[in-house]
């Protein structure tokens, strides 16, 4: 009598869920703005935590990025993410990290390497110039995008040869204008900057405090420093807990702490 095999079948570990820009749809370029979902760590992390900065299990977060990586077409190891600080420091990066260095955005024109950005409201702003093949990413909370974060990524591109004209900007999920309160300390600081700043500012129910347009003002500031095309998926991560971390829902919510996305850019 034929014995019956009682070995159970592989079963394929799931893809981590991702949202792509039609903008960077590229030849020989892969992307992803991972969402929440595909990943295997659990509690506040459920599941696809890519912050090395949260209290995850470290395997967890190793293993989701590594399945993002795999995702991308590059190795693990070749997944660069730096340490972030909220500067508007951008640095070019041609090999594997030895430590991650702390900036806000990353350039590349080195294939096989993946450059990302964490966040979770924060806007994550990935880059290309499909001519000249070079890529970048930034990480844009109020203060980077404030400072200058957005075009110190440029500056870094153009060193490696990009064409600021030619340069396709994506903005990823980030907290919306209903979702983003802020008290009048915070106006006033955009406000002394540029007077024009006040428009991406509207008055909350709750006075004296205002609701800011992020998403808005990241865009204006890609259009001036004269970016070729900027796409916005328009994805709230504050109102859409089924896909996307939030450190503001986290904090209303009182929970000890918060999953990271993670949204890379890759030369494949």
């Amino acid at each position: 009598m034929r014995r019956r095999d009682l070995r159970r079948p592989r079963v394929s570990e799931p893809e981590p869920e991702a949202l792509f820009s039609h903008a960077l749809r590229l030849d020989g370029v892969s992307h992803g703005f991972f969402t929440r979902n595909g990943g295997v760590s659990g509690g506040v992390y459920a599941s696809l935590n890519g912050g090395v900065g949260s209290r995850d299990a470290t395997e967890a977060v190793g293993e989701n990025r590594r399945r993002m990586a795999r995702a991308l077409g590059v190795e693990a190891s070749h997944l660069l993410v730096p340490y972030q600080i909220h500067s508007a420091d951008a640095l070019i990066a041609i090999a594997p990290f030895s430590e991650r260095p702390r900036c806000d955005g990353l350039a590349t024109a080195t294939p096989g390497v993946a450059l990302g950005v964490t966040g979770a409201d924060c806007g994550m702003v990935l880059f290309a110039d499909p001519r000249a093949r070079v890529i970048g990413a930034a990480h844009a909370g109020w203060r980077g995008a404030l400072d200058g974060v957005l075009e110190a990524t440029l500056t870094a591109m153009e060193r490696l040869g990009a064409d600021r004209s030619a340069i396709i900007a994506a903005l990823g999920p980030a907290i919306g204008r209903k979702s983003y309160e802020v008290g009048p300390e915070f106006y006033e600081r955009f406000v002394a900057a540029a007077e024009s700043h006040a428009d991406f500012f509207e008055p909350s129910p709750k006075e004296p405090r205002f609701l800011f347009d992020l998403p808005g003002f990241i865009g204006m500031r890609l259009r001036g420093a004269g970016v070729g095309m900027f796409e916005d998926l328009a994805r709230d991560t504050y109102a859409e807990p089924e896909h996307f971390f939030s450190y503001r829902r986290s904090v209303h919510k009182g929970e000890p702490d918060y999953g990271r996305h993670v949204s890379a850019i890759a030369l494949v």
